[in-house]
């Protein structure tokens, strides 16, 4: 009885492990380019009392065995890349990404970052940056002349000058993943590169497989609220369903204590 509790202890954790994950898509479900964790869940290791297939005569095998669980555990959280509705803003300086694909951020220590989050503004030098002051790349320098800005779908950046004339300004480049999932959220709209998400493909959008860019657009979270509510019930059901195993077997327990 006490492993009972033991096993009843382990799905408590893995489902507070869910409510966390739940939680955390609901309190990003206005985060430009967010995407919706998912918990994964294991059973743990089993304890072997009766080997399926095992000899019970000498010309008999035992058709079943006898295993008990120890238990479950979230053995991973993992990221659904499902494209985000798309809200016009009309701000030429907005910008999603329709299909697959990140923007590159270049951080302060000068490695690379990547985010879906396409909310960009022009720093003093003229430089397009996150919202943190983080630089675009490849770089993309406004001029003070510039009266009006055109991104095309395929990261061409131009922009119409003051007096007449226009020039282009550079190519914006996107970066794909063949695992996208495997990507490390870091905050602040930020993933980083890893083993299992693979090395980044830059490319103009629209081509390798990238997405084509949207100018005066944001891509929304994809946290659907309805459904994450839904989600939250099942887990409180879950948490009590093992809150209960645990306090019959401490009920079984106090029994056998009181009267053997």
């Amino acid at each position: 009885m006490d492993a009972s509790m033991w096993v009843a202890k382990t799905g408590l954790d893995a489902q507070q492990t869910r409510m966390n994950v739940i939680s955390n898509n609901l309190a990003n479900v206005n985060t430009t380019g967010f995407k919706r964790d998912r918990a994964v869940f294991e059973d743990l290791l089993y304890q072997n009392i009766r080997q399926a297939g095992g000899q019970t005569s000498a010309s008999t095998q035992a058709p079943t065995g006898l295993m008990l669980g120890t238990g479950v555990r979230v053995m991973a959280t993992e990221k659904l890349n499902a494209q985000g509705n798309m809200i016009n803003t009309q701000n030429p300086l907005d910008m999603a990404i329709a299909g697959e694909g990140h923007f590159q951020i270049l951080q302060t220590d000068g490695t690379v970052a990547y985010t879906r989050d396409g909310n960009f503004k022009v720093s003093a030098t003229g430089q397009l940056v996150t919202s943190n002051g983080q630089p675009l790349q490849p770089a993309i320098t406004i001029p003070p002349t510039a009266q009006s800005l055109t991104i095309g779908r395929d990261g061409t950046v131009s922009a119409e000058l003051f007096g007449g004339g226009a020039a282009t300004l550079g190519q914006i480049q996107i970066a794909r993943f063949l695992n996208p999932a495997g990507l490390t959220p870091v905050g602040q709209n930020l993933m980083k590169e890893t083993p299992a998400s693979g090395a980044p493909v830059a490319a103009n959008p629209g081509a390798s497989g990238t997405g084509s860019l949207m100018q005066g657009t944001l891509e929304a979270s994809n946290v659907n609220v309805v459904e994450e509510m839904v989600n939250m019930i099942e887990t409180q059901r879950a948490y009590e369903i093992n809150s209960k195993a645990i306090s019959a077997v401490d009920g079984m327990l106090k029994y056998m204590n009181q009267n053997m």
